[in-house]
């Protein structure tokens, strides 16, 4: 089995595991108190703290210690926006922000606050200019992720982090995906991240706080970790993680040269074996070991069970893979194809040939999901020149396949009314009107659901 979801979950860092265990006999006493056991994991803690501090490039009394990286966010966000209440209660955030941090945005929005959700391009990137541009007198925090999570497109934090300076507002960094591969460029002022992406164990969140950042703990504390992680430290874990983190950036500079190749091969080779394929996300600047498409006419859970039944552990952002049936924001916010969509995330170590018997399995087990997906002959009826797909009812991909089978019967000129009521339609309707070169004219309500309109232009 080929593990390429690293981006979920990093495989256990055999350093972290040397790490675990050896603290586990050592670290096991609570390291508030004075005895010699305490004495000792205390030792642990601090070596820890210093050891992580180190590698972010921080002070060492900055750096906290959290159950996890979703609550070192909601933390780390809420404690910011409380610090600066009485600047205001207007938030930053990035369209393409990791759930964690859009939760927080929800969460402050329900409490009376404002929330600006900065848009970004077909690549997932924000413009510093835009970003810029939405900073106000009342802005109490901005927030951008160091890279997406989903498509790995690496952030202009450090042009970000300037504009925020020079206005007096804090950038709260979450750098979940990146923070293995290198410090956090500019002038941010809060960070995040998550031991779990980088071959830590689970459960160990990292929160920095910069020194003069105005902040106040929102909920109930203790004295452990400035009372900003409240509850007894899993020490062992901890030492794990700074261990692995530490190990990974040792290794880093080498990894990502190799891990660049591979997924540069598989971008540019999934649309020569593989027709109707877009590959998303910033061509250059991203991170090293991911890589992410949508395959038109695929739908994207039946495309992830066929990959596991072939061997292979892959990740996506279709709709059809959330409870929800919507789309990711992230791809949504992109305007990108959401349909059949494969995120690889190779993890470190991971084999160059198990990338080729990939680039092998992958055009026959997309074939065999579009060969089952093949929908009957759409009922139409014809309005001159305009054809009305019935699609209601129906999920994606199946309303583009109906709306790609009928588009030839139209003249130029001519278009194609599409009903749907699937959320997805949305996205993969004008994503496939720019593939494939046709004029997506817009939506309307209809009696049941959606009508969206197609023109056809070749």
């Amino acid at each position: 089995m080929s593990y390429f979801d690293a981006a979920s979950a990093a495989p256990l860092h055999p350093v972290a595991r040397q790490a675990l265990m050896a603290s586990l006999d050592e670290g096991w006493a609570d390291p508030a108190r004075l005895y010699r056991e305490g004495r000792r994991a205390r030792m642990l803690l601090d070596a820890a703290r210093e050891a992580a501090a180190e590698v972010v490039g921080c002070r060492a009394d900055e750096v906290v210690f959290t159950p996890s990286g979703t609550r070192a966010v909601h933390t780390g966000v809420a404690g910011a926006l409380g610090g600066r209440r009485r600047v205001g209660r207007h938030l930053i955030v990035s369209a393409v922000e990791h759930s964690s941090v859009l939760h927080s945005a929800e969460a402050f929005e329900a409490e009376g606050g404002e929330v600006t959700r900065v848009p970004v391009d077909r690549s997932g990137a924000v413009d510093p200019s835009v970003y810029a541009a939405a900073l106000r007198q009342d802005t109490a925090l901005a927030c951008l992720q160091s890279a997406n999570h989903e498509v790995g497109t690496v952030q202009p934090v450090a042009e970000v982090a300037e504009a925020c300076r020079a206005a007096g507002v804090p950038l709260f960094v979450d750098a979940a995906q990146s923070l293995g591969w290198g410090p956090v460029e500019g002038s941010w002022s809060l960070l995040a991240a998550s031991a779990h992406k980088w071959g830590g164990p689970s459960g160990v969140g990292l929160l920095v706080v910069r020194k003069g950042v105005r902040f106040a703990v929102q909920g109930p504390s203790d004295e452990r970790e400035s009372g900003r992680a409240p509850g007894f430290e899993n020490l062992p874990a901890v030492v794990a993680a700074v261990a692995s983190l530490r190990a990974v950036r040792a290794e880093a500079d080498q990894e990502a040269a190799r891990l660049r190749e591979l997924t540069e091969r598989i971008r540019a080779r999934v649309p020569r074996l593989v027709p109707d394929v877009e590959v998303v996300g910033d061509p250059e600047r991203r991170l090293p070991g991911i890589v992410t498409f949508s395959c038109l006419y695929a739908d994207g859970e039946a495309l992830l069970h066929e990959l596991d039944r072939q061997g292979f552990s892959v990740s996506s952002g279709s709709s059809c893979t959330s409870s929800t049936l919507t789309p990711s924001h992230v791809l949504k916010a992109m305007g990108v194809l959401s349909e059949g969509n494969v995120r690889v995330s190779l993890p470190a170590g991971a084999a160059e040939e198990d990338v080729e018997r990939f680039l092998a399995v992958l055009p026959g087990a997309v074939a065999g999901v579009r060969e089952k997906l093949e929908a009957p002959a759409p009922a139409t009826a014809v309005r001159a020149a305009e054809l009305v797909v019935d699609s209601l009812g129906k999920r994606c991909p199946i309303p583009v396949i109906e709306l790609a089978k009928v588009i030839g019967e139209v003249p130029v000129g001519g278009t194609v009314r599409v009903l749907s009521d699937d959320e997805a339609a949305r996205l993969d309707i004008p994503a496939w009107c720019e593939m494939r070169e046709q004029e997506y004219v817009g939506e309307e309500p209809a009696e049941k659901g959606t009508a969206y309109l197609v023109r056809r232009t070749s």
